[in-house]
């Protein structure tokens, strides 16, 4: 899958980490830490393009100019509620994020996914957007929340999961074009349920110990 804006994320800390999700043994704690982890570690990557400016700075030798981060804040948007345990994976890499959310449910008619909830922080339009979900299947949930943050106003959106079916992110990309994709493992194809093969079974209910 050869796309300019798509970043399989190959480091083999990651790879490690998401083979260590994959398995059934793996208990809700340790998940959770997993999935934390992930997320910094490709969060590492994905904010490699933050723009800097340099700021004056004393140091115990001298005043010099050195580069900062600049502009409005970083904005970190889980999708609910699987995507809160990839938030603090980011906030570990910059503590000064702001952080937004975004809940879906699934109109039982269309089949589409609804917003429930949505709370951005402010100016959407000024910050560099990262919006987080450990997984991306059939992407009808990562376009609908793109969908949304556009709507508000929201321009430079990264979407950032920890695996992903093909489909999901073909169909992301034709949806949204502009942004940029960072995939933790690209697996094989959705079954015909629509999950994730080999996938990892249900990311926000082995994060939460929930059935």
């Amino acid at each position: 899958m050869e796309r300019e804006n798509v970043t399989i994320l190959d480091h083999p800390l990651i790879q490690h980490k998401i083979s260590m999700l994959r398995d059934e043994r793996t208990g809700t704690n340790e998940f959770r830490k997993l999935v934390e982890e992930i997320a910094t570690l490709m969060g590492f990557e994905a904010l490699r393009d933050l723009p800097l400016e340099d700021v004056e700075v004393k140091t115990p030798i001298e005043t010099c100019m050195t580069p900062m981060i600049a502009g409005k804040k970083l904005a970190v948007v889980p999708i609910l509620r699987a995507g809160l345990g990839m938030v603090n994976g980011i906030l570990t890499l910059v503590p000064s994020a702001k952080v937004g959310h975004i809940g879906l449910c699934r109109n039982e008619e269309t089949h589409e996914p609804e917003e429930y909830y949505c709370k951005l922080p402010h100016p959407i339009d000024q910050r560099t957007i990262v919006v987080v979900d450990p997984m991306l299947a059939t992407g009808g949930s990562a376009i609908a929340a793109v969908d949304f943050i556009k709507a508000r106003g929201g321009k430079n959106i990264k979407f950032m999961c920890i695996i992903a079916a093909p489909e999901g992110v073909e169909r992301l990309m034709e949806a949204h074009p502009d942004i940029h994709l960072y995939v933790g493992h690209l697996d094989r194809c959705l079954n015909e349920n629509a999950y994730i093969m080999p996938g990892l079974g249900d990311a926000g209910d082995r994060i939460f110990g929930t059935k």
